[in-house]
Parts: structure tokens; C-alpha cells; sequence
């Protein structure tokens, strides 16, 4: 009898993989989310229900998504715009302008808000030529969400443009499609699940962003005031409860509508799968 030889893996089997995976994500993921519910738990209700209800951080919930969700927006379109433009055309400087598109991620936040609050405020190179506001208003918060979230939509679109088959254009060119249509009904259905996918982690990076924004919204309550900004100032007033709450809520309307986001992209997929 000859026996079957065993094919070798670089990485160690499953069960170790799987172990040392979860320990891992249970040591810099859930142990330390876990511990915003044990803490929210020792509140008591009425507490609880206080902080997270006080009519100054409800209009920090509400400012924070509005403005996370538009800037997903924003991101959507024209991060896919540019991942079209880098992958399908050749042009001087291209290498750069790609490299362009990371520098939110290398770039202190910090610095990208004094930097953007500089270039938009009434005096500066951009605000000064614009007839409205822009720092200090939501607005300026949007742009800010905008400059972090670019880089999540773009690289998730652009390997999917790159591994994409010209010969489906082709395809539907010589069928007598618009290249309208062909974008419409041959590309797009390709390229949503990866562009929801951008747009949901640009959105899960806007929810939770400091360091861009508090420069630039001018931080007046009821107005320019974020959920982040909130949970910081109840720190510094050494308030570690109403903190822990504020935390407690922006992870749970986060991760519902994260997971409605996904549950699409899902459906999508199948439906997309089965036609």
C-alpha cells in the first residue's frame, strides 16, 4: 500500500492558525471592547441613559454620522473616478499621483486638520476665494472626513478595475452597447461590492476621527461639537463614565449600521452571483 504523502504547509494546520488567531484578536480587539460594556454595566440604567440622552452629546451623534455619511458619499463617487483614471490610462506623473492617494494614511491627523483649517479659513489660500464658509461649519468637518476616507474606496476599487477582463467590454461593445451602458450594466455590478466595501470602512474611519477634525469645526456645542471631541472633554473632566458610555453607543450604532452595509454588499453578491 502506498501511502499518500502529506502535502507541507508553510503556516502550522488549522487548529494552531485558528487558536493563535483568535488569541490575538481577543487580546487587541474584544478583551478591550468587552471592557466598555463591563464598565457601561456598573453605571446602573438611569445613569447610563443620562449621559448618552444629554441633548449636548445627542447633537454630537447626529453631527458625527451626517457628516461621516456624506463624506462616505463624496468618497464613493469620486474614489472610484480615480481608481478608473489610474487604472485605465497612461499619463506623465502617474506613479505620483497614485502615491498621492495613500498620504492620508502617512499624514499625522493632526496635521492634515491645522493644515486644512489653514487653507480654509476666510484668510487662507482656498477660503478666501470661496463665497461661503468652510472652517468652523460642519462643512469644514466634511471636508476633513473626506481627506481621511479617500484612500479606503480607491484601493479597494482599483484591483478590481485592474483584474477586470477587457474582453467582457469588448464583448458588449461589438453587441451594440453604449460604453454607457457597458459601464452601466458590465462594470458597475463588478465593481459595487468593492466600492461598498470602501465606502463602509471610509465611514467606520470618519465615525471615529479626532486629530483632522477638532481644528477645523471650531468645537461649538450644538454645532460643530463631534462624538469623539465628547468623549475626550468628559476625560479631561476626569467624568471616565459618561466617556465610556458616549463609547458604548458610537460602537453600537457603528457596528449596525457596518452590519447593514455588509448584509447588502451580501445580497448583492448573491443576487449578482445567481444572474
Amino acid at each position: 500500500m502506498i501511502k499518500k504523502s502529506r502535502r507541507k504547509r508553510v503556516i502550522p494546520g488549522f487548529g494552531l492558525t485558528l487558536g493563535l488567531s483568535t488569541l490575538y484578536l481577543s487580546l487587541i480587539v474584544l478583551i478591550p471592547l468587552s471592557m466598555l460594556f463591563v464598565y457601561s454595566a456598573r453605571m446602573g440604567w438611569h445613569a447610563f441613559w443620562s449621559d448618552v440622552l444629554d441633548p449636548r452629546v445627542v447633537a454630537s451623534y447626529m453631527l458625527s454620522f451626517r457628516t461621516s455619511l456624506l463624506a462616505g458619499l463624496v468618497n464613493l463617487i469620486f474614489g472610484v473616478l480615480i481608481a478608473w483614471v489610474l487604472t485605465r490610462y497612461t499619463f506623465p506623473w502617474k506613479r505620483l499621483i497614485d502615491g498621492f492617494v495613500d498620504l492620508p494614511f502617512a499624514l499625522p491627523t493632526s496635521v492634515a486638520g491645522i493644515t486644512l483649517t489653514t487653507l480654509y479659513s476666510a484668510n487662507g489660500w482656498i477660503g478666501r476665494l470661496l463665497p461661503f464658509q468652510v472652517s468652523f461649519t460642519p462643512l469644514g468637518i466634511t471636508v476633513a472626513l473626506i481627506f481621511v476616507g479617500l484612500p479606503f474606496v480607491v484601493r479597494m476599487v482599483q484591483p478590481v478595475l485592474q483584474d477586470f477582463e477587457h474582453e467582457v467590454e469588448e464583448a458588449s461593445v461589438s453587441l451594440g452597447a453604449s460604453p454607457f451602458q457597458t459601464f452601466r450594466k458590465v462594470i458597475f455590478p463588478q465593481l459595487l461590492p468593492a466600492a461598498l466595501s470602501g465606502f463602509a470602512l471610509a465611514f467606520a474611519r470618519s465615525l471615529g476621527e479626532y486629530g483632522s477634525v477638532v481644528f477645523i469645526s471650531g468645537n461649538m456645542p450644538f454645532k460643530t461639537e463631534i462624538a469623539p471631541l465628547m468623549i475626550v472633554t468628559k476625560l479631561e473632566q476626569f467624568d471616565y463614565s459618561a466617556a465610556t458610555a458616549i463609547a458604548v453607543v458610537m460602537l453600537l450604532l457603528s457596528f449596525a449600521l457596518l452590519l447593514v452595509i455588509n448584509v447588502l454588499q451580501w445580497w448583492y453578491g448573491r443576487r449578482f452571483a445567481n444572474n
